[in-house]
């Protein structure tokens, strides 16, 4: 910008010294005067040459800007989409069996009374596991007609409320009877009922077990996104004996 500034200030001196030798040219100049006015015409002549490359560098300078802006502009509104959209759930590494803690609810807690910590070489047997947060993709490849109004929180705040109920359920299992209040052994020996051979070493919940350990509704909607739970492949359904179970896989 500067430049052009520079030229044009010549190029105004230059005009305005030949405008003085076009005034004095009503009488007659030496043969020296007109050549001298050949010479600024010829030099006049290629300043405004240099000025017309310099505009044009110019626009080109400016149109690669304004395309800097837009790309700056898209990235800006992608990162700020991404701000306003942050998944609550995140996606996380599988933790080992031995490292793993139950989430229990507090109702769950106070059913169960506290055991004093003792040497038990059957550590594996507090193992509990989980079903894993639903990823954005896993979620976008959910057919519109499986996801309804359901949102990816919502989803994954499901998830979450199993993985509770399974948490509290396999503590009352893993421990011992003698340790446990009336109502926790009565829930002991529902769940040990509701067990079958093809469910041995394997992990479940019933609709009974999350009205019983969670707040969530266990109703059409709440069906719904057992299909997608299942269509994620977290989980499937096992039915006999009355019972619909929720197998973790």
């Amino acid at each position: 910008m500067r430049e052009l500034e520079d030229i044009s200030h010549h190029l105004n001196e230059r005009i305005s010294s030949l405008q003085r030798i076009v005034d004095l040219s009503v009488v007659e100049l030496p043969q020296n005067k007109m050549k001298k006015l050949g010479q600024e015409l010829f030099a006049l002549g290629e300043l405004l040459l240099e000025f017309e490359k310099c505009v044009e560098q110019q626009k080109e300078q400016l149109k690669h800007l304004k395309e800097l802006e837009a790309l700056f502009q898209n990235n800006l509104e992608y990162v700020q989409h991404m701000r306003d959209n942050m998944p609550s759930h995140m996606p996380r590494k599988k933790s080992p069996a031995n490292e793993r803690e139950s989430v229990v609810s507090q109702k769950a807690e106070a059913d169960m009374q506290v055991v004093p910590p003792q040497h038990d070489k059957k550590t594996n047997k507090s193992y509990v596991r989980e079903v894993d947060i639903i990823t954005m993709p896993e979620f976008e490849s959910i057919p519109q007609y499986m996801k309804g109004r359901v949102s990816y929180d919502q989803l994954n705040a499901a998830v979450q409320s199993i993985n509770t109920a399974v948490a509290a359920k396999y503590k009352i299992l893993h421990q011992s009877v003698k340790t446990l209040n009336n109502h926790s052994r009565k829930l002991h020996q529902r769940f040990k009922e509701q067990e079958r051979k093809d469910t041995k070493g394997q992990f479940f919940v019933v609709e009974d077990d999350l009205r019983e350990f969670t707040q969530i509704k266990v109703d059409k909607r709440f069906q719904g996104i057992l299909n997608m739970l299942r269509h994620c492949q977290r989980l499937r359904e096992l039915r006999g004996g009355g019972l619909t179970r929720y197998m973790l896989l």
